[in-house]
């Protein structure tokens, strides 16, 4: 007799080294490709308009892709568990393949499903491919996660690789389901999505992999915290969204700093894995006085602190949906270590902005600035006029971002306030909020 499997795509969405997709290309011999908009998704509370536009060019690309393989991509938008068994129950599936996921929300969904399929009587299988090293394949002695990320990064080298997957030759849909359109950002969104974002989708993210791969690879580690530079692969929402694949990206890389990017974003989610609450409770708690002042916490958000490397950061974050990860760093000390506002407002401003915004990534690197998360050096405080003049020295970076200060030369560039009074007239750019003796 022959059997329908479901491919349920989150996470993954890619034809190659996919890992769910094989799996229900192998057990059946026809395939739903099978992607639901949540009734969550939009409007949701981790959900940006960045982010869904991204999907809406990953899902096009996505059916281009498997409509040259004789199939097509399945789209059904309301509650996933309820479309998913809705599907299951049309087809008459004998199993759902899925790939993991670690954030609270993401297993309750993949519990619910799990309870959904046997009741009916149906495999529910789950399958790495979000990470390249899936959360539970190395653990530490006596432990159930790495806490610390130098030891972690031990383990994540020498741990045994699954192999890189093909995708399928060719996916057979069950006679008479209707694919169903995939709605524009404008239907989602209710209005245009911002201008000026990455296009999504498997082609795109694999364009950019090679051309990174060829020309960018091999100065990462020289150039990878130079601001202006722009010397970062730019994957972030491709790894994101799973238009490239983890495994492979980290095969093709090789070893080196930049595939210890890749680890730590394993390490983050082997750690969610372990501790779910990462977007409500402290890791490690501190007892932090939180001082949380509204106006400040505004001027930060709209880049208008009067530090020009932290606004020139929230500028590149609301204009691009993106914000380059030495930036990250810095606007997140200054809100949480300066300004003594709670991690969880600004962790939740950056998802609110950020195509590549991952619960796992965005608030691991919260806590870790915040002192309350991983960094083996709570303490730790970046001084933002040290880390511009360091990794932004000849100010280009400011510039491109806060152009009041475009013709400004570095050191002034730096430290506007510090310029003559005419000049400081002529900028229309805020005095620094924090006391500049207290940023040497």
């Amino acid at each position: 007799m022959a059997r329908t499997t479901i491919a349920l795509f989150s996470r993954d969405l890619r034809v190659r080294d996919n890992p769910a997709l094989m799996a229900a290309y192998s057990g059946g011999d026809r395939v739903v490709p099978l992607f639901v908009l949540d009734e969550g998704m939009v409007g949701g509370r981790h959900t940006a308009p960045a982010r869904i536009a991204y999907i809406v060019d990953a899902l096009g690309d996505l059916r281009a892709s498997l409509r040259e393989r004789h199939g097509d991509l399945v789209v059904r938008c309301g509650g996933l568990v309820r479309e998913v068994m809705r599907v299951v129950r049309e087809v008459d599936a004998s199993a759902v393949h899925c790939a993991d996921d670690v954030s609270g929300h993401a297993g309750s969904i993949r519990d619910a499903l799990a309870r959904a399929c046997a009741d009916a009587r149906v495999e529910w299988a789950v399958h790495p491919g979000v990470t390249a090293i899936g959360p539970g394949a190395v653990m530490p002695v006596g432990g159930d996660h790495y806490k610390v990320f130098t030891p972690y990064w031990r383990a994540w080298e020498a741990a045994p690789r699954r192999p890189v997957l093909p995708a399928p030759g060719y996916v057979r849909l069950p006679d008479g389901i209707d694919p169903g359109p995939i709605p524009t950002a404008a239907e989602l969104l209710g209005a245009r999505p911002p201008a000026g974002l990455v296009t999504g989708g498997e082609t795109a993210a694999r364009r950019r992999l090679d051309h990174w791969l060829r020309s960018g690879l091999a100065a990462y580690d020289t150039y990878a915290d130079n601001l202006a530079a722009d010397g970062t692969s730019r994957l972030s929402a491709d790894l994101r969204f799973g238009c490239v694949s983890p495994r492979e990206t980290a095969e093709r890389a090789g070893g080196g700093a930049f595939t210890r990017q890749l680890a730590w974003r394993d390490f983050y989610h082997q750690v969610t894995a372990a501790f779910p609450a990462i977007t409500r409770r402290d890791y490690r708690p501190r007892r932090a006085d939180w001082h949380n002042d509204p106006d400040a916490f505004d001027a930060w958000r709209a880049g208008r602190t009067g530090i020009p490397i932290v606004d020139a950061g929230m500028r590149q974050l609301r204009a691009e949906g993106f914000m380059h990860n030495r930036a990250r760093m810095i606007t997140a000390s200054v809100l949480c270590r300066r300004l003594r506002v709670d991690w969880r407002y600004g962790a939740a401003h950056f998802m609110d902005l950020l195509v590549d915004g991952d619960v796992a990534n965005n608030y691991g690197n919260w806590q870790w600035c915040a002192g309350t998360g991983n960094d083996t050096r709570p303490n730790r405080v970046l001084n933002p006029l040290r880390q511009s003049r360091r990794f932004d020295p000849s100010g280009a970076y400011i510039r491109k971002y806060v152009p009041e200060l475009a013709d400004l030369d570095a050191p002034l560039v730096h430290r506007p306030w510090t310029a003559p009074a005419r000049v400081r007239r002529a900028l229309a750019y805020p005095p620094p909020i924090l006391d500049p003796d207290t940023m040497p």
